[in-house]
Parts: C-alpha cells; sequence; structure tokens
C-alpha cells in the first residue's frame, strides 16, 4: 500500500482544527440583516495594500462602486455554490462568478457602464479582459505560489497556523487547477515570457488614455484595474511588478 502524500497527512491532522472552525461559522456567526435592494458580496479578506488579495473580489466590488449599487461585504469566505470567491446575494437570489454577478446586475437594473463606446471598442475591450483573466492571471499565480512563499505571507490576511493552513490549502488547489489548465505544464521562464508579453500589450495599448478604452470608464476598467492593483500591490518582489514599476505612464494610469 503506497504511503499517503503529505498533503493528505496535513489534513487528517488539521481536521479537527478545520472542524471547530466550521462550528464556529454555522452557529456563532451572526445572520446579517440586508436591506432591500442592496447586494451582499462573499468575497476574500482585505490587503495590507489592496482592497482584496484577489484580483476577482476587486473587479466585482469596483464595479459595485462605479455603478452606485448600495453594498455590503462579507468577509467569511463562504464560498459559492460553485466553490468560488467571490459572489453575491441581491434580493434573495444568489449570483456565482464575478462577471455572472455583473451581467446579473446590469439586466436587473438596467446598467451599462459601456454606454460611451461602440460595439467595436466594447468588443476590443474584451479581449483584452479575456487574455488578463484567463492567462495573465495564471502567470501570476504561478509565481506568487511558487517555491518561495515569502512575500505571499505578507499579503494574505491571516496569521499562525490559520495562516499556514489556509496557505498550505490555497497552494496545493491552485497548482492543480494550473495544471489543468495548461500553463503549469510550462517551466517558470517559459510562463514569465507568457506573462511578460500581456503586460506589453496592455500598456502599449493602454498608452496614455485616461481609462482602458478612452476618456470615460466603462466595465473592462474594473477588470484592468483590478489586475493591475493585484500587480503593484500584492505582488512584490516579482517580475511582473518590476515590469510595471518601468511602464509607471502606462499600466499606472488607470491606479
Amino acid at each position: 500500500m503506497e504511503p499517503l502524500p503529505i498533503f493528505y497527512w496535513t489534513l487528517l491532522l488539521l481536521a479537527p482544527v478545520l472542524l471547530v472552525f466550521l462550528i464556529y461559522k454555522i452557529y456563532f456567526q451572526k445572520k446579517r440583516e440586508i436591506p432591500k435592494n442592496t447586494v451582499l458580496l462573499y468575497q476574500m479578506g482585505r490587503g495590507p495594500h489592496a482592497p482584496s488579495v484577489s484580483p476577482f473580489p476587486m473587479k466585482l466590488e469596483t464595479y459595485l462602486r462605479m455603478a452606485k449599487i448600495p453594498y455590503m461585504s462579507d468577509h467569511s469566505v463562504t464560498f459559492s455554490s460553485k466553490g468560488k470567491l467571490p459572489w453575491i446575494v441581491y434580493n434573495g437570489k444568489p449570483v456565482a462568478d464575478s462577471q455572472f454577478c455583473i451581467e446579473y446586475l446590469n439586466k436587473k437594473l438596467g446598467i451599462s457602464l459601456n454606454k460611451e463606446y461602440a460595439d467595436l471598442d466594447v468588443s476590443v475591450g474584451r479581449a483584452f479582459q479575456k487574455m488578463a483573466e484567463e492567462e495573465l492571471y495564471w502567470t501570476m499565480c504561478a509565481v506568487t505560489f511558487g517555491e518561495d512563499l515569502t512575500e505571499v505571507k505578507k499579503v494574505l490576511p491571516y496569521k499562525g497556523i490559520e495562516l499556514w493552513i489556509k496557505l498550505t490549502a490555497i497552494k496545493h488547489v491552485v497548482q492543480k487547477e494550473m495544471w489543468g489548465h495548461g500553463i503549469g505544464r510550462h517551466n517558470s521562464k517559459e510562463i514569465w515570457s507568457i506573462g511578460e508579453r500581456d503586460l506589453h500589450a496592455i500598456s502599449t495599448f493602454l498608452g496614455k488614455k485616461k481609462y482602458f478604452l478612452g476618456n470615460e470608464p466603462s466595465e473592462v476598467d474594473c477588470a484592468m484595474f483590478a489586475m493591475l492593483a493585484m500587480v503593484k500591490w500584492n505582488m512584490p518582489n516579482t517580475p511582473h511588478e518590476r515590469l510595471m514599476k518601468s511602464k509607471t505612464d502606462q499600466l499606472g494610469s488607470l491606479l
């Protein structure tokens, strides 16, 4: 019989601690009273230098602020039915995934942050957003959750044993997802070459513009602001941050 991997031994040893934590969440946390027409935003904790330690809660919260939608944040790390964060509850209806949340609220409340732009501009913005979220983001994960976890420990809003437990679990999940995505099959030099080209593309397109598409903010700014804020404030001493510093006039204009 093969021995269990270290990760699974860790979970077995920490099971009692996790059980106590779950009991606390279920029985001792007060049920929040949410006013009508107010979004309850479930997300991770705040970072020391940025509104969140993940770009996707930052993106969704930025959208809520731009659209002037009343909201309340819940930082209890309660996951959606899809097992992810962020997600929302609006007038009793849960909606998972940051982009689906935005699309749901747009339709429900008749909101369009893209009204100043032609369809062609919006299409280009969507292409850049998907490049950032589906490719650049994973290069950021590869650097953040690689062999050296020194810097990410400073960013996560946890201490002591809770930090160790959650960081161990997050690293395992992220590396598994990176492998499934495909980027985890590349070496570090190849992964950085992807991230470098993506950041250069964003910088070139942004140029001297005030916002990503022009002089007025649009929906894509929520995602691009979140991704670049993640690099600037949550990824110290990484190749991504160093490149961003060298492109401050372009990439820094959204922050």
